[in-house]
């Protein structure tokens, strides 16, 4: 589901807006090494709006989407052509690099704020849920040799999300990782077995 564009800048309620970390940081620096001029780029749970922010200059085309209604906002502030949706939801286009990072960390009901944070934060028990339901979908949404960035953390399962894909019909390489607290953090790079990156 996609609201219309809005014409002007809404209150925004950061509590309820993942704002950039450390996972975001190491997203930025693979979608900027892997992001050509010419690129058509969807970035799915754009949060802040900041890697679109950062990356959008640097492509042909950005959409970014959320579900998050306080982060659609937030996005919007910064200038960004974005709309609400869930995962692919609504996206008809396909493109040459979609960007996500996911809702990664295992959690269990008791651990849900039942705030709209949670989308951001709540992979479900196995931390895999979302990224999931986003691997179903991916395929459909590529260009002949697009590529997808998938962030991941090693709480996800690197080897179960890497089954999902190849189940999928998807190829997936670590391209970028890096430690963090309790947790390593992956970008993977997805894209249709046969393609080549």
């Amino acid at each position: 589901m996609s609201t219309p564009l809005m014409t002007f800048p809404a209150p925004i309620n950061n509590e309820d807006v993942y704002q950039p970390a450390e996972d975001t940081y190491l997203l930025l620096r693979a979608a900027q090494s892997e992001a050509w001029p010419a690129d058509s780029v969807l970035e799915i749970g754009c949060g802040s709006g900041f890697i679109s922010q950062e990356l959008g200059a640097k492509v042909a085309f950005l959409l970014a989407t959320d579900i998050n209604p306080h982060a659609v906002r937030a996005a919007r502030v910064r200038g960004i052509e974005v709309i609400r949706a869930d995962l692919f939801r609504g996206i008809k286009g396909k493109f040459d690099l979609i960007l996500f990072n996911a809702p990664y960390l295992p959690t269990e009901p008791k651990e849900r704020t039942g705030q709209w944070i949670d989308y951001a934060l709540d992979g479900g028990e196995s931390g895999r849920q979302t990224v999931d339901r986003f691997l179903e979908d991916l395929a459909e949404h590529l260009r002949p040799g697009g590529r997808a960035l998938l962030l991941i953390s090693s709480l996800t399962g690197l080897a179960e999300v890497r089954r999902t894909a190849k189940a999928a019909g998807l190829n997936a390489e670590v391209v970028a990782d890096e430690g963090c607290f309790f947790e390593r953090l992956y970008v993977l790079r997805l894209g249709t077995i046969g393609s080549s990156f």
